[in-house]
């Protein structure tokens, strides 16, 4: 079993790459998936970058992981990542069979595994995930929290630059 050391050494691997998504711009959630005590897959969140609803930090780190291991089903492997995923990261978390979840900070309004819903403990799945919520929270929510804030900030000079009073 994982010990809560190696779990925020992974999950300081994945603010890594949450940041690399907020310096492109994206709200910053970072993933990465990992088998046997080594990294197999990272992502971070892109989908304005790339077009792609989909283009969410689980997602593209799983996508990474099974091209890397040539296998869509990762049994055995643990995501971890900055943000409580939504349905839709769920649902891709149980179709490839990850062993276990660890998440940071939580997502009230779209999280699909402890705040919105609890989709990972429906009885009619075939897997089933172990999860842990809260590693690191205050250092994911942080990042998160500052990403909006600055994008506020920018929203407000604009306005008032556009509008003459500065």
């Amino acid at each position: 079993m994982t010990g809560k050391g190696e779990d925020q050494a992974w999950m300081d691997r994945a603010l890594k790459l949450a940041g690399q998504a907020a310096s492109a711009g994206e709200v910053p959630v970072g993933a990465v998936v990992v088998l046997n005590g080594r990294e197999i897959g990272a992502g971070f969140n892109a989908p304005i970058s790339g077009c792609d609803p989909t283009a969410h930090a689980e997602i593209r780190a799983l996508r990474d992981a099974a091209r890397r291991v040539g296998n869509y089903r990762l049994p055995g492997a643990t995501l971890y990542v900055t943000l409580e995923p939504c349905t839709m990261c769920v649902g891709a978390i149980v179709h490839s069979r990850v062993s276990r979840l660890v998440y940071g900070a939580a997502e009230p309004k779209a999280g699909a595994v402890e705040s919105a819903r609890r989709t990972l403990e429906e009885e009619h799945l075939n897997w089933h995930v172990e999860f842990v919520g809260g590693v690191l929270a205050d250092r994911c929510s942080g990042i998160i929290r500052d990403f909006f804030a600055r994008r506020r900030a920018d929203s407000r000079r604009r306005r008032q630059l556009f509008s003459g009073k500065e």
